[in-house]
């Protein structure tokens, strides 16, 4: 029920992922608004549960985790956690989310804090970054630990095998950097992982790292600034392309392939939802604005999260910073 297009956009993309065979789609939201879209739809064959409040997405974290025992979220994450659902997606409150999954779910033992990891197109495959917006004051050792859960995704979602992780900074140099970064970086370098220091903000895009370490509120600025660069990107192409003489139009006619593959590439709604990693289940958070497209590539991301074991491969990877420490003491 939450999201800026709720419930309609979010129906159309569960129908959309039931009909791709991504598994067992549950809407929990107000039966009475859900089932005449999944009417219209033709989809009678997926599960309504009803839940008769919901949770406004200005709703204060706090407030809503006390009374979130009968909304879609408290419903959602029960079922994750007493097993009747895999995966919980939502567009709702990202504050509520992460404050009723911390309470109901509990963190992986060995990880303080989760985090929102998003997935940006590199210019030579995907990229992650995280924390992008879960915690806005972060300690040192939450942001090494931010890091072996990028690492534990990267190898398990997108299939690299020893990916390279970075702490975004100010500079190269590991004398760069606010004393946060600075001690994070140590911590980092404690981790089994294959840590390789400080990289820039113009080295983000550029798969200089695979996983790109940093705090909740820089990490949130550069989502929502990446965001707002591809679209006036987009509307700047579209724009001279239109105020363009004959020749211009004929051009963009015969790159339109290209430029098809291009918007795709930069559009958000191929990317769908952000993994919230480090807890206890697979949730998966959705971008308010998020359309049909976005909740159906969401959905996908938390089934390839589920097959994948993504919260199992986090708790190996912290088990064996453990032992390594332990070791070296």
């Amino acid at each position: 029920m939450g999201g800026d297009h709720a419930p309609e956009e979010i129906v159309a993309g569960a129908v959309l992922a039931h009909r791709d065979g991504l598994g067992r789609m549950i809407l929990i939201g107000d039966e009475l608004r859900i089932a005449p879209l999944l009417a219209q739809q033709r989809a009678s064959e997926i599960e309504v549960v009803h839940a008769p409040a919901s949770i406004a997405m200005d709703a204060n974290p706090a407030q809503a985790v006390r009374g979130s025992d009968d909304t879609s979220l408290g419903i959602g994450i029960a079922m994750l956690r007493d097993g009747l659902a895999d995966a919980v997606v939502s567009a709702g409150n990202s504050g509520a989310f992460l404050a009723i999954a911390m309470i109901r779910l509990r963190t992986i033992p060995g990880i303080d804090r989760p985090a929102i990891a998003v997935v940006f197109p590199g210019k030579k495959g995907p990229v992650i970054l995280l924390d992008a917006g879960a915690n806005v004051d972060c300690k040192p050792e939450w942001m090494a630990q931010f890091g072996l859960m990028g690492a534990a995704y990267a190898k398990a979602v997108l299939d690299i095998p020893n990916p390279k992780v970075g702490i975004i900074s100010v500079g190269e140099e590991r004398v760069k950097g606010n004393a946060q970064t600075i001690e994070a970086a140590r911590c980092l370098d404690a981790m089994p992982l294959n840590f390789i220091g400080n990289i820039e903000g113009k080295d983000v895009l550029v798969n200089v790292a695979d996983v790109c370490v940093t705090d909740g509120f820089v990490g949130n600025v550069m989502l929502k600034l990446a965001e707002g660069a591809s679209s006036l990107i987009s509307d700047i192409v579209i724009t001279e392309i239109k105020s363009g003489g004959p020749l211009t139009l004929f051009g963009a006619l015969l790159m339109r392939p290209a430029l098809r593959k291009v918007r795709a590439k930069l559009n958000y709604d191929n990317y769908g939802g952000a993994p919230l990693l480090g807890l206890r289940g697979n949730c998966i958070v959705a971008h308010g604005r998020a359309n049909r497209q976005a909740m159906r590539s969401a959905i996908r991301a938390a089934v390839t999260e589920v097959r994948e074991d993504v919260v199992g491969r986090i708790a190996e990877l912290v088990a064996g910073s453990e032992t390594r420490a332990t070791r070296e003491a």
